[in-house]
């Protein structure tokens, strides 16, 4: 095997590996990044600055009756952990890029992938 080959199969099971670990989320430490980054603007149960997101995996977006929806309006997709990855990574770029809506109120973005697993699959557990 060649030097580069080497590097190239190295660098491929380091992500394999990687991803293999996010793939492990953790629903009680995502209970606990939830209530540090997320019950400033939402709660399991009732809608405060956003909408409750008790039971968003699987449901319809932009379905409940929480008032403030701009981007999610009209949405034609259900919540899938992907999408709900890709949407808390970066709220407005996801709006614009899987909606015919080009705004959304949250601004907030959890950057850390880790911790947007382990929120996921808390909220996984609130269905």
């Amino acid at each position: 095997m060649s030097k580069k080959s080497f590097i190239a199969f190295a660098i491929a099971a380091a992500v394999v590996g990687t991803s293999g670990a996010a793939m492990a989320a953790d629903a009680a430490a995502g209970e606990e990044v939830f209530k540090k980054r997320c019950t400033a603007c939402h709660a399991l149960d009732k809608a405060k600055t956003g909408p409750a997101l008790g039971g968003v995996v699987g449901r319809q977006a932009g379905s409940t009756d929480f008032k403030r929806y701009k981007g999610l309006v009209g949405a034609d997709f259900e919540w899938t952990p992907e999408l709900l990855d890709e949407y808390i990574a970066d709220p407005k770029k996801f709006v614009v890029n899987n909606t015919s809506n080009k705004r959304s109120s949250m601004t907030y973005k959890l950057k850390d992938a880790e911790e947007r697993a382990d929120v996921i699959e808390y909220l996984k557990t609130t269905n």
